[in-house]
């Protein structure tokens, strides 16, 4: 599927058609940024490998023009994970909060290939975004203000295309060309355990709730899907199959046999793998910036490699067409290595230690695990810890585009802005927060004076969709300007309480830049100006050329041995 090329060329190249470039297509295209994505393969994968979408990530698909919708028909929506000890008895049910902090369900299923499928199906709406499969990247140039591109179609002997783009988005996977060809080395570990992953078919599983069996002899994790998919993932034993072997049906039917009963023909995928936790050197590198698998890599236990490119995706697309719009320079695309780093670095950390906690093959430890968690159920800070999955590393950006001030609300600068539903407009609709803030930044005013307003519009804030916060069950008015919205189930006005006459600004990837009195605004607005290097009117240049990138070198102390 092709769009006809822009009149001009692309001003974002994306390398790879998986999860995170299709994610990143959606959210620039929907920006109106010109866009090329390429992939080197001729098909969408039909490999089922990630399989969990969470809250944050269906959030950042109904940012870009309401994405989440045509996604939520392949998901089987608001599952949890079940640990189990040894003996097969159960451990913890871990559902998540339960209360849709973000608008979506914490934790939802799916297959990888029908995911790939309708994220490629529905560029087709996006006229600014061309897709090449059967295409790779051969080389690159950076140059002041561009980045110059070689790429082929076809086999070795096909056409070659050289032009010039903007940025460069490397969303290519572990075995990364664009992180190759910048010469950006990762660091981490690698782990000597090999598991077997089949995904099966026709299989009788109807637990909404993937499965964790803790077993030292044998750990293995269940994953029921839709439509009788399922997929089981188990740890191999020395000798039984080495990692990139192709695993013989014998083995695949004898690790089943406990569970169902298989024939060649259920079987959709087997492989046999070791993992990897690796963080790569730099995020960016000039004008290219490195996403998903090919910033890093991380075992499967939390669940958490797909989404995390999601995550980055989100944090750096907006970023990129406020550049490209000439609304903020150079020092904002910085802020994406400074924003992301601290969170995959520790993502990384935890998918790591609960692999060795979960799926350990040392009785004794497993003996341990089993008597601390059964411990800390009877206490309800330990409950709610395991239940609503309070591991999880804090998402809090604490450098990069926020600004601090003192006061109410602080508590909340450098969060994901949560996503109450809420009442608007003069026949006081019900919708999703987020539906009515729009793709750019937003103002929202709580319980503010029309003074206030004024002084805050004049602040030098970035341009943002004012939205003014009506409390305590009072009826939303609108206003020159500025939409009213109010509480329609007691979570806006919790969210906001103590927060009255103050304001919350919001960035477009829904995190809490400040949050601040109407007199701070004028100092709101000169530290975000700051953060960004916005440009004013009059200096604008129209092909911004960036300083250039310092080499960040890190040590191998990422993930704990």
């Amino acid at each position: 599927m092709t769009h006809p090329p822009p009149e001009t060329g692309p001003d974002v190249l994306i390398v790879g058609a998986g999860p995170t470039g299709l994610t990143a297509a959606h959210l620039l295209g929907s920006r109106g940024v010109r866009v090329l994505l390429v992939e080197r393969n001729t098909t969408t994968s039909n490999d089922a490998k990630a399989i969990s979408l969470d809250d944050e990530s269906l959030r950042t698909l109904q940012s870009a023009d309401g994405l989440d919708e045509a996604v939520y028909p392949i998901l089987v929506p608001g599952t949890g994970t079940k640990y189990f000890g040894i003996g097969g008895r159960t451990l913890v049910h871990a559902r998540g909060t339960g209360d849709q902090r973000f608008g979506h369900p914490f934790k939802n299923p799916f297959a990888q290939p029908d995911l790939e499928r309708v994220l490629c199906e529905q560029l087709r709406h996006l006229p600014s975004v061309d897709v090449r499969f059967g295409t790779r990247l051969t080389t690159l140039t950076q140059h002041p203000g561009r980045v110059r591109v070689s790429l082929r179609t076809g086999a070795e002997d096909g056409p070659v295309d050289e032009m010039d783009v903007s940025y460069v988005l490397g969303c290519d996977g572990g075995r990364s060309t664009v992180r190759d060809l910048l010469s950006i080395p990762m660091h981490g570990l690698s782990f000597p355990d090999v598991w077997l992953v089949a995904d099966t078919l026709g299989d009788s599983h109807d637990q909404r709730y993937g499965m964790h069996h803790g077993d030292p002899d044998r750990p293995v994790v269940i994953v029921p899907g839709r439509d009788g998919r399922c997929r089981y993932e188990f740890r191999l034993k020395p000798g039984e199959c080495e990692a990139g072997a192709s695993p013989p049906f014998e083995l695949v039917r004898q690790l089943l046999e406990p569970y169902r009963q298989i024939t060649p023909g259920q079987v959709e995928r087997a492989v046999v793998y070791s993992f990897h936790a690796l963080l790569a050197d730099r995020l960016r590198d000039g004008r290219c910036f490195l996403l998903g698998d090919a910033a890093h890599m991380m075992p499967p236990f939390a669940g958490q490699g797909l989404n995390s490119g999601v995550r980055d995706a989100a944090n750096l697309c907006w970023k990129i067409a406020e550049a490209l719009a000439g609304r903020a320079g150079d020092a904002l695309l910085d802020t994406y290595d400074t924003e992301r780093r601290p969170h995959a670095r520790a993502v990384i950390d935890l998918s790591v230690r609960l692999g060795r906690i979960v799926m350990t093959t040392s009785r004794p430890r497993a003996l341990l695990r089993d008597l601390l968690v059964r411990t800390a159920m009877h206490t309800p800070p330990g409950r709610r810890y395991l239940t609503e999955m309070r591991y999880r590393p804090d998402t809090r950006v604490r450098a990069g585009v926020v600004v601090r001030t003192d006061g109410p609300g602080r508590e909340l600068v450098g969060m994901m802005l949560p996503q109450p539903r809420v009442l608007h407009g003069p026949h006081h609709r019900l919708t999703r927060l987020d539906d009515v803030l729009g793709q750019g930044w937003s103002l929202l005013g709580i319980d503010v004076t029309d003074a206030d307003w004024e002084a805050a519009l004049r602040a030098g804030l970035p341009d943002a969709t004012a939205l003014a916060i009506f409390l305590d069950d009072r009826s939303p008015r609108d206003r020159a300007g500025r939409t009213g919205v109010a509480d329609a189930d007691g979570r806006l006005d919790a969210l906001f309480a103590g927060l009255t006459g103050r304001f919350a600004l919001v960035r477009p990837d829904r995190l809490v830049a400040a949050a601040f009195s109407p007199d701070r605004a004028q100092h709101v607005g000169a530290e975000l100006r700051r953060l960004t290097a916005t440009p004013t009117p009059a200096t604008v240049p129209s092909d911004p050329t960036p300083d250039p990138v310092p080499q960040i070198r890190h040590d191998r102390t990422g993930v704990p041995r």
